[in-house]
């Protein structure tokens, strides 16, 4: 044989190596970015899909990323690599049969359990093996997914059985998917009564896409006229597509070979010698590999052009799916902050707890009298005033900014995951994750450690400004926590939402913390 020194590239035109790499780290991209948001919202982006589900972006995507990693990318670099032969069909064709007799041994279990070839079972020489696993189109398998055996037979071709295309098994279907991609030519097994199973045909039509080069073995075909009729069929079948079929082989019924683990020779004889001519010819060889890239190339861009479609698609969903989450949140933020900076949403127990305090008898005596003589008599006034009830407000206070913080924020996350839902894609992120209808977790005792801080920093706050204006003694009889509380309940001392006698005494506890707030700062500090 007169072999082509391993990787020379005679033919190729500079750029096609380094266009190829460009597609190939766009797949690779593309992919990545899908992976990672379908784990951000707790799906499996390596997960097979069910046969009984579409060909959606996930599946375009991983095409895309398998076929220009697995193929594209090592045969441009390497045209006089060995070729990649994958056996693929539906469950009991008799694949494992097929690989058996082209080894010349028993390698790939057969057995009327299903499924029976659980892997990738390849057969070649030592060196074209290697070359197939390490930087070639069988690279990237998982070496638990893989069994290869050396065989003395076909030098410049790796043949690998691929488990069913039907599998019940995902992982099954997405390693047949894989090979089905890497490869430089496919044989297609399958059988006279399975012939028009619409999985298999689902199969070829990504071969079809990627303009595979096919040979079809027919097993078990029935004598007489009923084979002609089921040729017949499988030929109209075929004519219907764009498949690149280069023969189809029938196998009679029963044709096995003496170990029953493989076909008898003389059955696939016109495979095997086209085979073995292919194997002792490298510039056919090569030629094969040649026009499979240029097939690929040119079938490449319908799916290249899909996924960016997708990629466009997926982008304007976003943009959709965050403005349903700013609209929702805005909405209820307006609402919350009216009813806060209103004091709506402060329970009447709170504000009656609170007007105890400031509203006592010698507090409103002192107000009465005027601020100028309440200035002078202060320190009188608080040595006599009742215990300010700091920490029942300050809790009641806190409990009721938390409970309106979370309603508003638990209606934002209903009103969203609700428009999330009326979208396919939506409906999948809420699916996938049911937490969406409710606020987070956390929210509650995130806002309550926010609503402490604030309350400790008016406190700091506070004291320092009262140092500040000579206004210790004042502090010191009052509390500096009281005041701080008195601070908080003037930042939500209107009367808005509640009505009667509550309303009052809303207002009049309002006012009452104000002219204390000015008895002890001042009315110009008050107002700073």
């Amino acid at each position: 044989m007169n072999e082509v020194p391993h990787g020379t590239r005679r033919d190729e035109p500079p750029d096609v190596v380094a266009q190829v790499q460009r597609l190939a780290e766009g797949a690779e991209h593309r992919w990545r970015l899908l992976a990672e948001a379908q784990r951000a919202i707790g799906l499996d982006p390596e997960a097979p899909a069910s046969p009984s589900v579409a060909r959606g972006p996930r599946e375009r995507a991983l095409e895309l990323r398998d076929h220009a990693r697995s193929f594209l990318l090592p045969r441009a670099r390497d045209l006089d690599a060995p070729l990649l032969v994958a056996i693929v069909g539906p469950t009991g064709s008799g694949k494992s049969s097929l690989l058996n007799t082209l080894a010349g041994r028993p390698l790939s279990r057969t057995s009327v359990l299903r499924p029976t070839t659980r892997h990738a079972v390849a057969v070649g020489r030592a060196a074209d093996l290697e070359r197939a696993f390490d930087d070639g189109p069988l690279a990237d398998l998982p070496a638990e997914h893989a069994e290869r055996h050396d065989v003395d037979a076909l030098p410049g071709l790796v043949i690998v059985d691929a488990p069913d295309v039907d599998s019940v098994e995902h992982t099954d279907r997405a390693l047949a998917d894989h090979l089905l991609e890497a490869a430089d030519l496919g044989l297609f097994v399958t059988t006279a009564t399975r012939y028009a199973d619409r999985v298999p045909w689902d199969v070829l039509e990504r071969a079809e896409q990627r303009r595979l080069g096919l040979i079809v073995i027919v097993n078990r075909m029935p004598a007489g006229e009923d084979a002609e009729v089921v040729l017949q069929d499988i030929e109209a079948l075929l004519a219907g597509t764009e498949l690149r079929v280069r023969e189809v082989i029938s196998v009679p019924e029963g044709a096995l070979g003496d170990d029953r683990a493989s076909l008898a020779p003389a059955a696939v004889e016109p495979l095997r010698r086209w085979l073995a001519t292919l194997s002792d010819d490298a510039a056919e060889r090569r030629a094969l590999a040649a026009e499979a890239l240029g097939g690929a190339l040119r079938g490449v861009s319908p799916l290249a052009r899909a996924v960016a479609e997708d990629l466009d698609r997926e982008v304007r969903l976003r943009e959709t799916l965050h403005e349903h989450v700013r609209s929702a949140y805005s909405d209820e933020t307006s609402v919350m902050l009216e009813r806060l900076f209103s004091g709506s949403f402060l329970r009447e127990e709170v504000i009656r707890h609170w007007h105890s305090f400031v509203g006592a008898d010698q507090v409103t005596r002192y107000f009465a009298r005027g601020i100028g003589q309440l200035r002078g008599t202060v320190a009188a006034l608080l040595r006599r005033a009742p215990r300010a009830p700091v920490a029942a407000v300050q809790e009641g206070a806190t409990d009721d900014i938390t409970a309106l913080v979370a309603n508003h924020a638990a209606e934002a996350a209903r009103r969203t995951s609700e428009r999330w839902a009326a979208d396919p894609d939506g409906a999948l992120l809420i699916a996938a994750n049911p937490q969406l209808w409710s606020c987070s977790p956390g929210l509650e005792a995130e806002t309550r450690g926010a609503v402490d801080a604030w309350i400790e920093a008016i406190a700091h706050d506070v004291a320092e400004r009262g140092a500040g204006r000579r206004g210790p003694a004042r502090l010191a009889a009052l509390g500096v926590n009281a005041v701080a509380v008195t601070l908080m309940l003037v930042t939500f001392s209107h009367t808005g939402g509640i009505s009667g006698a509550e309303a009052g005494i809303a207002a009049a506890t309002a006012f009452l913390n104000q002219k204390l707030l000015n008895a002890i700062f001042g009315e110009a500090a008050v107002q700073e």
